[in-house]
Order: C-alpha cells, then sequence, then structure tokens
C-alpha cells in the first residue's frame, strides 16, 4: 500500500562548534512551543544517549536519535515521516560542529531539506560574528541556513552588534542572554542525566522564558517528508519487519535493564524488539530484587561507576542475574552492561568492588578517554553496526569472537565476546543493522563455541 507524503514545519539547530549551547536552546525551545499547545518531536544527530532524555522531559513526547551512519537514510527518513505524521513541529539537535564528519549536521539537513538554524556561541566576539554566520551559510552549496541565535550575549547592547554584524540574507532570530543558571551540569560521558537533576521542570520552564524574551520564534515553514515504500517497510510502525517472517520473537520476554546505572538504551532497539514480537520487561538493577521471569536479558550502558556500592550490595540482584547466564539463557550485554557482569570493577581513585561474577574478567575507570566512534562487527555472517564511548579499560580472560572496528583512517576496535549465550563488548549496538542477527541472539542461536574465534 502506497502512502502519502506528510508536511510539518521543521528546524536544524547547529552551531560552530562542540560547547555551543544547542541542547539547552532545542530543550528551551520544545519547551516554549510546547507551553502554547504545540506537540513537539525532537531528534539528536549521532548516538547520543543523554541529550535525547532533554528533549523528552521538554516536548513531552519520545525522541530519537538521527544518524546516516549507524541508522542509515531509510531508518532516518521513516522516523522524520512518523513524527510528521504527528507533530505540529519538529526540532533536530546537530551534533559537534556543523560540517563536522562525513555524516554531518549540514549533510543530514540537506538530505531531508530541513532548514538550519545556527547558535553561535559571541562571548568576547563583536564583528567576526558575522565572519562566522556567513562561513557556516556558504561553505557548502547544499546549505540552507536561513538564521542564527547568538548565545551567551553580554548586554542588549552586545546583541545589536552582533545583529549589525550579520550579511544580507542571515535572519538574526535573537540573543541568548550570558546567564549561569540556565548551564547545564556536566560528568565525563556529558551532561549529567536530565532525571538525575532536581528540578529539571522548573528550569525547562524558565529557560523557555529566557528564550521567548529573547528571541524571535515564528514557526519555520512545513517541510514535505517522504512516506516509505509501503508500510510493511517501516519498521518503526506496527507492522511486521520488512524481509523477516512476522513475529520472531512472538512469545518471548526480554528484560531489560533501565535505571540510573543503566539507561544507554536506543529507543529504536526496544521498537525493533517489539516488532519482532518480543514483550519487554524493565527492571532495576539497583533497587529490584532480581531478575523478572523472562527468556532473555538486556543490559544496556549507562553509569555503573557511579552506583557500585547500591549495585553490589544488592546480591540477590546479582545472584539471579548469574544464574540467568550461567543457565545458557540469552544475554546482551553493552558497554557498562559488560562491566556490571566482570568479577571486579576498580574506580578512578583504586576502590575495588565485586561485581556479578558472570564474565570472567575485571576492569578499571581511567582518567582519559579510551574508545569513541562508530564501529561494524561480522558475527556469523551478519554485519553488526554500533557505537562506543568510554572511560574503562577491560582485561577479559578468553577470546573474542569478533572485533568490531571503525571505517577510515582511525581504525579502532573493540573486542566482541560469547561467553555461554552472553554476548558482551563496549559497542553499543543499533540492533535495526542486523534484525536477523538479534533474532538468533535473543533466541539463543548464535552457536558458537565459548571462547573461539569468528
Amino acid at each position: 500500500m502506497s502512502l502519502d507524503n506528510a508536511y510539518c514545519p521543521a528546524l536544524f539547530v547547529t552551531a560552530p562548534g562542540s560547547d555551543s549551547g544547542k541542547t539547552t536552546l532545542v530543550a528551551a525551545m520544545a519547551r516554549y512551543w510546547s507551553n502554547r499547545g504545540k506537540k513537539v518531536r525532537v531528534f539528536k544527530t549521532g548516538p547520543d544517549f543523554i541529550d535525547p532524555i532533554f528533549h523528552e522531559f521538554a516536548s513531552g513526547s519520545p525522541a530519537h536519535q538521527l544518524d546516516l551512519g549507524m541508522m542509515g537514510e531509510t531508518i532516518c527518513r521513516q522516523h522524520l515521516y512518523q513524527a510528521a505524521l504527528e507533530a505540529d513541529l519538529i526540532l533536530i539537535e546537530g551534533v559537534m560542529g556543523m560540517f563536522d564528519g562525513a555524516n554531518s549536521s549540514a549533510n543530514l539537513a540537506a538530505k531531508f531539506g530541513i532548514p538550519l538554524l545556527a547558535v553561535i556561541p559571541a562571548a568576547k566576539m563583536a564583528q567576526t560574528f558575522g565572519a562566522i554566520a556567513y562561513g557556516l551559510a556558504h561553505y557548502q552549496d547544499n546549505v540552507n541556513l536561513f538564521g542564527v541565535i547568538a548565545n551567551y550575549v553580554g548586554s542588549p547592547g552586545h546583541a545589536a552588534m552582533l545583529e549589525d554584524s550579520l550579511p544580507d540574507g542571515i535572519e538574526f532570530c535573537g540573543a541568548m542572554p550570558r546567564d549561569s543558571s540556565l548551564a547545564l551540569p556536566e560528568r565525563h560521558l556529558g551532561l549529567v542525566q536530565a532525571s538525575e537533576i532536581e528540578g529539571i521542570d522548573e528550569w525547562l520552564d524558565r529557560a523557555a522564558k529566557a528564550l521567548g524574551d529573547s528571541c524571535v520564534l515564528p514557526l519555520p515553514a512545513p517541510v514535505c517528508f517522504e512516506a516509505p515504500d509501503s508500510e510493511s517497510d517501516n519498521f518503526l510502525s506496527s507492522a511486521p519487519v520488512s524481509n523477516l517472517a512476522s513475529q520472531h520473537l512472538s512469545g518471548q520476554t526480554v528484560a531489560v535493564a533501565k535505571d540510573a546505572a543503566f539507561s544507554f538504551i536506543y529507543q529504536d532497539n526496544i521498537t525493533l524488539l517489539e516488532s519482532l514480537g518480543a514483550q519487554i520487561q524493565y527492571f532495576s538493577p539497583i533497587n529490584d530484587k532480581s531478575l523478572p521471569t523472562a527468556d532473555s536479558l538486556y543490559l544496556p550502558g549507562g553509569y555503573p561507576e557511579l552506583h557500585l556500592k547500591a549495585l553490589s550490595e544488592n546480591i540477590s540482584m546479582c545472584t539471579s542475574i548469574k544464574h540467568h547466564i550461567q543457565s545458557n539463557k540469552p544475554t546482551l550485554a553493552e558497554c557498562g552492561g559488560m562491566l556490571y557482569l566482570l568479577d571486579q570493577l576498580t574506580t578512578k581513585s583504586g576502590e575495588t568492588t565485586d561485581m556479578v561474577g558472570a564474565l570472567p574478567g575485571k576492569a578499571s575507570m581511567q582518567d582519559k578517554l579510551q574508545g569513541l566512534g562508530m564501529l561494524s562487527a561480522e558475527i556469523i555472517g551478519h554485519s553488526l553496526t554500533g557505537h562506543c564511548f568510554h572511560y574503562s579499560k577491560s582485561d577479559i580472560t578468553q577470546l573474542p569472537i569478533a572485533i568490531a572496528s571503525q571505517a577510515g583512517k582511525t581504525r579502532m576496535q573493540e573486542r566482541v565476546y560469547l561467553h555461554r549465550n552472553t554476548l558482551a563488548s563496549y559497542v553499543h549496538w543499533y540492533l535495526p543493522s542486523s534484525p536477523q542477527l538479534v533474532c538468533r541472539l535473543f533466541l539463543g542461536q548464535l552457536n558458537c563455541t565459548d571462547g573461539a574465534s569468528i
């Protein structure tokens, strides 16, 4: 069945570089329009887990990632189409600088015909503001930069000077004041999670008011978002996944860890599992006494290193998880989820804590970043894609079954382990990149000898 295209106002918020205030501006904009009765859908460019949660708090709707490299154009197009069907406004937060990377914010915006709004940090800057805006608008021919917002502005006079510096054709959409109360707290993997910030709703309302008082915010013109070729090709809908037999995981329950220690979950992974017929049962390794009744287990990444005492002292949960794994039940452990399964984890200060002890090895937290990038691995004939970003080193006492590697010159690598029926690595996998492998994984059908290399 052919579907009609969808139309919705959309805006792509970008910047010259990281730490320009994009997340604050996008969250403030989402709350501003939500407070005015508009339904807002927000996306984050790249494989980020933390920023989308701020956008969910701000908009009241699910926020997803958009990444051409990890997800591919088809799934990105599906996401935007689904959002356009239901929303009054689509906002997309860019990643890093506007032109950074092969799958840059500029290229993603151009791919889907979405106008860009640049947030330019203007502290200690005058006419150079106009030069930066001009460069952003003209560096690539496919860019549609309709306007800029000046951020961290010192005074109304400073704002006027910045506005006067702009060349013709670039709209000045306002100036956000320099205000430390609007800054978001950070830690080693990025911003502190929204769920950990006391008074997050009050902060969002204050940021939205500051934005509304300082900036001109008309709704942008509607953008045409192309429909998938047919409903059956859209795994984001309730229809079966294309090219797979319907309901491969029908009757299966997947226990998914989700709490302050384990929260780095691509919503698309959950959507895929559900579209394959699985029932999702969330649980907390910190607070619950044992695993829920389930056929398989999914331990995503997060911050186990910040909750070592609570995790290690929940002995009944550790025992329950260890029994699950030793019973050869399927398990997927990613980054922090893998650390949790090891024998021990040592903090940067040298404190060592016993973990679940279901995966032979240990790990220690480091001061510097140990792994970052998009990777792919070949596992029993299937290519699985994901992303890693970690500050720990691990010593796991078995051979990997695969190596996840990065394309291009950097060639970063991460080992992938299979212990019993537990697939473990530092990689946060994007499961829709290989639905067939996902079915085999959660059905316990990887058929690899423990410790053997594929």
